[in-house]
């Protein structure tokens, strides 16, 4: 008979990382791996939703089931693509520039942090993701504006003691990307990923309020389906 207390619900929330079944073969997508590697006292409820950016995960949470024991959220890669037009606008001055990408990461900081604060309030064992780097084709111009996402999400969840699985390393290979889309993961990149929370909902000790950056470097016993 199974104990009530040892069951664990997951929740994904955020965009197309998670939401990416339209872009592998079916079984392949990181729900539906996550979903085969977790135990069966576990369930999956897959919220997050293709093209989301941090301001509509408010909206997922209306969805969030009542016994949810785990979430991972991985947003601003849609945030990030929105503000891609920033790369070509014509400055005189570099500080010109760099204003303009001020505005922006400030802009993100205010929606990640509210994005954050609202998840926190349904449930305490969260997780976020960084917004990977290694998409085949990406420019430079685009990873160093990328950086400034990603900075706002390192320091936020440092901030409230969450832990971080790092996407820039977990997904650094041109197979972790779908050939229907670059920027969605593939069956390669899904496995990591859904490898990747399993591990996380097995050992980390979310009580600690302790933020720790999970990687394929720092966990080498990953194994892929």
């Amino acid at each position: 008979m199974i104990d009530d207390t040892d069951m664990t619900h997951i929740a994904l929330l955020g965009d197309s990382v998670f939401d990416n079944a339209s872009y592998v073969d079916p079984g392949e997508s990181v729900s539906d791996q996550l979903s085969a590697m977790v135990d069966r006292n576990s369930s999956i409820s897959l919220l997050a939703i293709d093209g989301d950016i941090t301001s509509d995960v408010t909206k997922q949470l209306l969805n969030l089931p009542q016994d949810v024991t785990h979430l991972f959220v991985s947003c601003g890669g849609n945030d990030a693509l929105r503000a891609v037009e920033i790369i070509n606008k014509s400055v005189s001055t570099v500080g010109e520039a760099l204003e303009e990408l001020t505005l922006i990461r400030e802009a993100f900081k205010d929606r990640y942090r509210e994005m954050l604060s609202s998840i926190l309030s349904k449930a305490p064992n969260l997780t976020v993701c960084t917004v990977y780097n290694s998409v085949p084709g990406i420019t430079e111009r685009a990873l160093t504006a990328l950086a400034l996402f990603n900075e706002v999400i390192l320091q936020e969840a440092v901030s409230l003691g969450l832990p971080v699985i790092d996407l820039r390393i977990l997904c650094n290979e041109e197979s972790d990307y779908s050939t229907v889309s670059p920027i969605e993961p593939s069956a390669q990149g899904s496995a990591k990923i859904a490898a990747m929370i399993d591990q996380l909902v097995r050992t980390h000790d979310y009580g600690a309020n302790e933020s720790r950056i999970y990687s394929a470097l720092n966990n080498p016993n990953i194994k892929l389906c």
